[in-house]
């Protein structure tokens, strides 16, 4: 490993853990498991349901899952969100 690398992942241990989700993500998530349809969702958070799909999207290709339970059930395994 380049020395490079090396100082650049101890800076990141040293931040300490970080969310897998970004903050959007997490509030599309949050109201993810609290029922909310992606046009409900769009509306709290004055975001379109496309951005809403892509918020989505872009967890489940993080998380490596197919579907948004699997995703959900992932998350909450992980501690990222809570029902």
């Amino acid at each position: 490993m380049a020395w490079i690398e090396r100082v650049t992942r101890l800076k990141d241990l040293e931040r300490g853990p970080r969310s897998l989700l970004t903050k959007r993500e997490k509030e599309v998530f949050d109201l993810l498991v609290q029922d909310k349809t992606t046009k409900e969702i769009a509306g709290q958070l004055y975001i379109s349901e496309k951005t809403v799909r892509n918020h989505i999207s872009n967890a489940m290709q993080k998380l490596g899952v197919k579907g948004r339970s699997q995703a959900v059930i992932e998350l909450i395994r992980l501690g990222e969100i809570q029902i």
